[in-house]
C-alpha cells in the first residue's frame, strides 16, 4: 500500500512539473509573439516613411540614408529574434530609423509627423542647443541643432559605445569609430568636453564624456542595446546587428 501511495504521489508530482513547464513554454511563446508584433509595427511604419520619401538635400538624403539602413537592420533583427528581448531591440532599430526619417522631414521643411518613443539612452544623452565647433586630430568638427551643408549628419541621441551622444547634426559622424571598434579612442575625453561643455540641454555627464568602461579606462563599455545601449543606435548600420550591443551596425 505505501508503495502505491508513494507512486503516485511522483507521478502527481511529475504532472505538475510537465503541466509548469507547458505553461512556461506557452507564457514565452505569447510574450515572443507579442513583442515581435509590437516590433513590426514601427517596423512597418519605417518602412513605409522610407519608401515614399526622397531628399531634397545633403542632410536630409543622409538621414534617409541612414533610415533605410535602420529600416534593413531591423528587418534583420526581427526575422532573427528567439526573445523578447531581442524582438525589443529590433524595435528600438526601427525607433531610431524613425527619427531620421522625422529629422530628413524637418530638413526639407516639412511637417515631422507624430511624435515618436523614446529610445535607449536618449534623454540621458541630451541635445545640441547652440552652434559648436573644435578643432580634433587636426580636423574642425562642427555640431548644430539645425541641418545645413555644414552640418549634414543627423544623431538621434543615445548611447554609443557606452557613452551619451547628443542629439543634433554633425559635420561628420565622429561617433562611427567607437561605433565600429565598440570603445573610444584616447582623445574622445577632449572632443566631449570641447564640443559639450557648458552647453544647454546636455548633462554634465555627457559633457565630461559619460560612463567609462568597466575599467575605469577612456574606452566605452560597449553597452547592452537593451538598456541604455546604443546599437539600439549605432549610425550608418547596414551589414551589421543594431541590437545586443550599442544601437547598431556599420
Amino acid at each position: 500500500m505505501e508503495i502505491i501511495l508513494i507512486v503516485l504521489v511522483v507521478a502527481a508530482v511529475a504532472l505538475l512539473v510537465l503541466r509548469s513547464k507547458k505553461n512556461s513554454a506557452a507564457a514565452a511563446e505569447t510574450a515572443l509573439a507579442d513583442a515581435k508584433a509590437d516590433a513590426r509595427q514601427s517596423i512597418e511604419r519605417l518602412g513605409g516613411q522610407v519608401y515614399n520619401l526622397i531628399g531634397t538635400d545633403t542632410p536630409s538624403k543622409q538621414a534617409l540614408a541612414d533610415a533605410s539602413e535602420r529600416n534593413i537592420a531591423a528587418g534583420s533583427q526581427i526575422d532573427q529574434a528567439t526573445t523578447p528581448e531581442q524582438a525589443r531591440l529590433a524595435k528600438q532599430t526601427a525607433l531610431e530609423g524613425l527619427y531620421y526619417i522625422r529629422a530628413a522631414r524637418l530638413a526639407m521643411g516639412m511637417d515631422p509627423g507624430p511624435e515618436i518613443a523614446g529610445i535607449d539612452g536618449q534623454q540621458q544623452a541630451g541635445r545640441v542647443t547652440e552652434d559648436r565647433k573644435v578643432d580634433f586630430e587636426g580636423r574642425e568638427i562642427a555640431a548644430s541643432p539645425d541641418p545645413s551643408d555644414r552640418t549634414p549628419n543627423y544623431y538621434p541621441g543615445g548611447r554609443v559605445a557606452g557613452r551619451p551622444v547628443p542629439a543634433g547634426w554633425y559635420s561628420e559622424p565622429w561617433w562611427r569609430p567607437a561605433l565600429v571598434a565598440g570603445a573610444w579612442g584616447m582623445g574622445s575625453m577632449f572632443l566631449f568636453s570641447a564640443m559639450f561643455s557648458g552647453m544647454p540641454g546636455v548633462p554634465d555627464e555627457t559633457a565630461a564624456g559619460g560612463d567609462m568602461g568597466a575599467d575605469g579606462s577612456d574606452g566605452g563599455s560597449g553597452e547592452d542595446m537593451g538598456g541604455d545601449t546604443d546599437f539600439g543606435a549605432m549610425d550608418d548600420g547596414g551589414g551589421m546587428d543594431f541590437g545586443g550591443g550599442d544601437f547598431g551596425g556599420f
